[in-house]
């Protein structure tokens, strides 16, 4: 995101006081300026764009229908399995929603919770033009991500396809080794270690 949207502000907000210093300590590095927000509420007043991560089991909220602003983009990526969501249900009834794969989306996603005709558009017809983005400003758009490894999978083909014999592609191994595996920085600042 930050190269697409040149984004260098990030506000990180968690019920978890040590999750969020580790993740400022680990971001600031990166180049990010990062401010600890106060609340879930604080975090998001006034953002572009805002990514909600959890890994609660149940029909969580953790971003308020109210808390959301005209204009923003809300990427929902911790719903992830049925019975896991993030989002306000009354956020999906006024913002475009764009999914990955949507039969997966009802049964995983934010929109497990809306009716089996809830209007969603598939990321590939944007991609292809079949479908709209953004159309305006003022426009609220849910990024309803589970993880479709398809896509994945299908980028990682283009990109290798399009470099393969240039001096962009060079052959590596793909095997991580982390010290800690449960540090998920540790591979990204292995050269400015950050303490936990």
């Amino acid at each position: 995101m930050r190269a697409a949207l040149g984004i260098r502000e990030v506000s990180v907000w968690d019920t978890d006081p040590a999750a969020m210093a580790k993740l400022a300590g680990n971001l600031e590095p990166l180049g990010f300026d990062v401010r600890v927000a106060s609340s879930g509420r604080d975090a998001v007043r006034g953002a572009d764009v805002v990514t909600t991560c959890t890994a609660d089991k149940s029909h969580a909220t953790v971003l308020a229908a109210d808390w959301v602003e005209p204009g923003m983009h809300l990427n929902a990526i911790g719903g992830d399995c049925p019975g896991k969501t993030e989002l306000d249900p009354a956020v999906l009834l006024t913002a475009d929603v764009f999914v990955e794969y949507t039969p997966q989306t009802r049964v995983e996603g934010e929109i497990q919770v809306m009716g089996p005709d809830h209007p969603v558009t598939e990321l590939w017809e944007v991609v292809t033009g079949r479908a709209p983005g953004r159309t305006g400003p003022e426009q609220v758009t849910v990024f309803d991500s589970v993880g479709f490894a398809v896509e994945d999978f299908s980028a990682l083909r283009f990109v290798r396809d399009a470099v393969r014999g240039t001096p962009w592609a060079e052959q590596i191994d793909l095997v991580a080794e982390p010290e800690d595996p449960k540090d998920l920085f540790g591979m990204v600042t292995a050269l400015t270690p950050i303490g936990t």
